[in-house]
C-alpha cells in the first residue's frame, strides 16, 4: 500500500512539474475571445520593466486554430496616465523557421511603471474586435520599476527624496537670485551716488572759479 501511495505522488510530483515547464508563454495574459476568435492579450516579455524594451502582445487563434494571415488590419493602441499611441501589429513568427504561429507584437518601450492598457480595434478573419484590457491582478501584470531586480542594488533616490532635493535646490537658486539682485541694486546705488558726487564737484569747481573772477574784478 506505502509503495502504490509513494508511486502516485511521485507521479503527480512528476506531472505537476512538467505542466510548469511546458506552461504556455500566454499564462500570465489575459484571455479573451470574440465570437471564434480567441485572443491572449499581455506583455510579451514578463515581467516587463520601465525603459527596457518589450511589447504588447496578442496571440490570435481562430476555432482554436492560430491565425497566420492576418491580413485584415488590426490596431493596437497602448495608453497609460491619459496618454495614448497606436503602435503597429507585426508577426513575431515565421511558419517553419521561428516563433508560436499566431503571435503578434506591437513593439515599444514602457516608459513608466504602473498600469498599461491594450486596446484591440479592426477584425480578424471577418470578426469585429473592440477589445480594451488594462494589466492587473486578473490580467496581466503592470510595468515595474528595473531597481527591483538590479543586482548590485543601486542606492536610487525615491520620489519624496527627489522631491526634497529639487524643494532644497530651488530655495538655493532663490536665495542666490535675492543676493545677486541686491549686489546689483547696490551697485546702482553706489554708481547714482558717485555720479551726484562728480555732478556736486563739478558745481563746487564752477562756484569757486566765479567767486575768484568776481573777487579780482571787485578790487580793480
Amino acid at each position: 500500500m506505502r509503495r502504490i501511495i509513494g508511486a502516485l505522488a511521485s507521479s503527480g510530483a512528476l506531472a505537476a512539474v512538467s505542466l510548469i515547464l511546458t506552461a504556455s508563454p500566454a499564462f500570465a495574459h489575459a484571455d479573451r475571445s470574440v465570437g471564434p476568435i480567441g485572443m491572449a492579450i499581455g506583455f510579451g516579455t514578463e515581467p516587463a520593466y520601465a525603459g527596457q524594451p518589450n511589447s504588447a502582445q496578442v496571440i490570435l487563434s481562430d476555432n482554436g486554430k492560430p491565425v497566420v494571415d492576418l491580413g485584415d488590419p488590426l490596431k493596437m493602441e497602448v495608453s497609460f496616465g491619459g496618454e495614448q499611441t497606436t503602435i503597429p501589429l507585426e508577426p513575431d513568427f515565421e511558419i517553419g523557421e521561428f516563433g508560436e504561429p499566431g503571435d503578434y507584437r506591437a513593439w515599444f518601450i514602457p516608459s513608466q511603471a504602473g498600469a498599461y492598457t491594450f486596446h484591440l480595434s479592426g477584425s480578424v478573419h471577418g470578426t469585429k474586435i473592440d477589445l480594451s484590457v488594462t494589466s492587473g491582478p486578473k490580467t496581466f501584470a503592470e510595468v515595474t520599476s528595473p531597481t527591483e531586480a538590479m543586482f548590485p542594488a543601486v542606492d536610487t533616490p525615491s520620489t519624496q527624496e527627489l522631491s526634497q532635493r529639487i524643494e532644497q535646490d530651488s530655495a538655493r537658486l532663490t536665495a542666490a537670485a535675492g543676493e545677486t539682485a541686491s549686489a546689483k541694486r547696490a551697485a546702482d546705488d553706489a554708481k547714482t551716488v558717485a555720479v551726484i558726487a562728480v555732478i556736486v564737484g563739478g558745481i563746487g569747481v564752477v562756484v569757486a572759479i566765479w567767486a575768484l573772477v568776481k573777487g579780482r574784478r571787485t578790487t580793480r
